[in-house]
């Protein structure tokens, strides 16, 4: 182990594009780990027994900021640490030249190999684990999820010199786990390297994230802390209530889910403790409390989401005022 961090540490932070097609077999889709609106997460193999780094290739026909801001931006990126954030280790940001049709002719046109390189962690992302049986995994295991998840956004919110980072993109398949179940968001601060304008149109186009994101973010194109919130809250009652919502192109804020599955089947104690039988009276404590903030962050009206300090100090047993 120590050899493979000895070195992935030592690997230059800004990598060739030659290196990034090596390592995940030119980004063989036997090498993907998944995807997500900015593009597919790779299993990158380092060489001589170097160990692994997940390598997340942009996807092409975005437009990514040229030359140093990005190169600024990512090394920001690099410097944050939190327990519950993906370590961001390397990148790459490479001009080149592409052979492409057009209109019956070949032509050479520029693009740029834009890669992010994150530390890997085997267990991959959230959802391949929460959409089962709530007895799959433990609520103990389910909660310090949801308090992981809570505290990394609450540093991206709260704990950053520079100001609020806005995710964006949070949902299960941008929450990675370690080996002991701990939560690490990854994707965290591609809203900056996109810029506002080019993120808001590129995410309300993918549908691939039907679900998670807020009305107003939806409709009217506003970008707050409070977009976060709203997807955080879709996260939390997922965790809790082990079901997926399963939204469609007319329902992109899950408000059916929201209504007509969480509404009416977790209103009682009853009804928790027919879903996590084994519950202790702290644990139905717990699980009401994720349900009424999950609810309370899925709110129509931003105005009267919680904010992060607010979600935190409620998971914490704290009283908190707007959840009353």
């Amino acid at each position: 182990m120590a050899s493979q961090q000895s070195l992935a540490s030592t690997l230059p932070k800004d990598l060739p594009a030659t290196f990034m097609k090596e390592i995940t077999n030119d980004f063989s889709p036997d090498q993907e780990l998944g995807r997500s609106i900015f593009g597919t997460v790779y299993k990158g193999v380092l060489p001589e027994g170097g160990g692994m780094i997940a390598v997340k290739r942009l996807t092409e026909n975005v437009a990514v900021p040229l030359g140093i801001s990005f190169t600024t931006e990512v090394t920001n990126l690099m410097a944050l640490r939190h327990d519950n954030i993906v370590e961001l280790v390397h990148y790459c940001h490479e001009a080149q030249k592409k052979v492409v049709q057009n209109n019956g002719r070949y032509v050479i046109v520029d693009v740029t190999e834009s890669c992010l390189c994150y530390k890997y962690l085997p267990k991959g992302s959230l959802d391949k684990y929460i959409y089962a049986d709530t007895t799959s995994i433990i609520w103990d295991t389910r909660f310090e999820i949801i308090k992981g998840i809570c505290q990394g956004l609450h540093f991206l919110h709260r704990d950053l010199v520079s100001g609020p980072l806005v995710h964006m993109n949070l949902a299960p398949n941008s929450i990675w786990l370690d080996d002991n179940w701990v939560p690490k968001i990854a994707d965290f601060g591609l809203s900056r390297l996109f810029g506002k304008e080019q993120t808001r149109m590129y995410t309300v186009n993918v549908k691939g994230y039907n679900g998670y994101i807020a009305p107003e973010y939806l409709y009217r194109g506003e970008i707050s802390t409070m977009s976060d919130i709203y997807s955080l809250g879709m996260v939390i009652l997922e965790i809790t209530t082990g079901e997926k919502n399963c939204a469609v192109s007319q329902d992109r804020s899950a408000r059916l889910f929201v209504d007509n599955q969480v509404h009416q089947n977790w209103k009682t104690d009853e009804q928790i403790i027919y879903k996590y039988p084994s519950l202790d009276p702290n644990g139905l404590q717990q699980v009401r409390a994720c349900i009424v903030i999950g609810l309370k962050c899925v709110e129509a009206d931003r105005n009267r989401r919680p904010s992060i300090m607010d979600i935190v100090n409620k998971l914490n047993g704290k009283r908190v005022p707007i959840f009353e």
